[in-house]
């Protein structure tokens, strides 16, 4: 489904950044006895709301086809669990939780985080839509529900007696077509005092490092602090502080609470003066991308012929999402090269 409005603000002034033609669904890896079958191809187009300064896809795939049956496994990542625990073992000594605590994460995977939490005998709750994901977090003994999260599921789980200390959101909010009624959802579900921790890839990296190969389908929003400060503020959330991070090209964890319960300290306001002075809520910061893009397409196929030519042979590490948009974009195939080797065994044989 294509949009016509943003997604956060419902503006019709969206102004095209970059097409990057259709493209097939970043992470469905056709097996190699299906691999002369055309994978099928959804239009990616990015967009800036001249509304709300949110950059996004206009098209929305629908997320039962992105992540009912999903093929990334965050334990796989020595770092991603290694950040976890870290972050994990702060949050259990600056918010004093205790065995009468709740902390929920959103989207929790195969339970990366959460264990953590397990370990340190805080209840814990993961909402994952994947049912095969959610089956290896109950493995680990992690209480987890395949669900999508919604405001409806945060009423119920409310309902249930279910309100968190600590809800973590690592890597989901760019995924959702909903935004308000995932906000919102958030709103619910988290205690007066309680506080969310949010993390999503930062927009003003992508662009400084031209990292275009982070759009894809899954991926449908692109946020600066301004875009997130409206959105959160639409539903009662206040920004507390605010992180930078080098994880995905550059990130942001965002540390978000009730209005009026906490004062937002400086390092919001130190990125708020940052992206004002930057003109990022402007469309002119992001037009010249798309041509970056073009030029970075045309250098890095001269590389690889190159190579080629000298009778070198090329293989990548690594089946990232990212390697499918840029082999797909850029018309990378076995010509150039050879094949791609990766440590999760969901992924080998595609």
């Amino acid at each position: 489904m294509t949009e016509t409005a943003c997604r956060s603000c419902g503006s019709p002034r969206l102004s095209p950044i970059l097409s990057l033609g259709a493209l097939p669904l970043a992470n469905a890896l056709p097996s190699a006895i299906g691999a002369e079958i055309p994978d099928a191809r959804f239009p990616l187009d990015l967009v800036f709301c001249e509304e709300c300064s949110l950059v996004q896809i206009t098209e929305t795939v629908a997320p039962e086809i992105l992540f009912r049956d999903y093929l990334y496994f965050s334990s796989f990542s020595d770092t991603f669990v290694s950040r976890a625990r870290v972050l994990a073992e702060r949050l259990v000594a600056e918010r004093g939780l205790t065995a009468k605590s709740l902390v929920v994460e959103i989207a929790s995977n195969d339970g990366y985080l959460l264990q953590h939490y397990v370990a340190a005998k805080i209840p814990v709750l993961g909402i994952e839509p994947a049912e095969n994901v959610a089956a290896v977090a109950r493995e680990k003994g992690i209480p987890t529900r395949a669900d999508f999260f919604s405001k409806e599921l945060a009423d119920r789980l409310k309902a249930e007696g279910n309100r968190a200390d600590v809800v973590h959101a690592n890597n989901v909010l760019a995924h959702v077509a909903d935004l308000n009624g995932f906000v919102s959802g958030i709103a619910a579900i988290l205690k007066e005092s309680g506080v969310a921790v949010v993390e999503m890839p930062y927009v003003l990296d992508m662009v400084d490092r031209c990292e275009f190969d982070t759009i894809y389908h899954e991926h449908l929003c692109y946020f600066s602090l301004k875009a997130l400060t409206g959105l959160f503020t639409r539903h009662g959330l206040t920004m507390q502080k605010v992180e930078r991070l080098p994880v995905h090209g550059g990130s942001l964890r965002l540390f978000v609470g009730h209005a009026g319960t906490a004062l937002a300290d400086d390092s919001v306001e130190r990125l708020r003066r940052e992206e004002s002075g930057r003109a990022a809520d402007r469309f002119p910061f992001y037009g010249a991308f798309g041509d970056r893009v073009a030029r970075l397409r045309t250098e890095l196929v001269a590389l690889l012929q190159g190579l080629r030519r000298q009778g070198k042979s090329i293989a990548a590490y690594g089946a990232a999402a990212k390697g499918t948009v840029l082999l797909n974009y850029f018309g990378i195939g076995t010509d150039l090269v050879s094949f791609v080797v990766d440590r999760n065994p969901h992924k080998q044989g595609a």
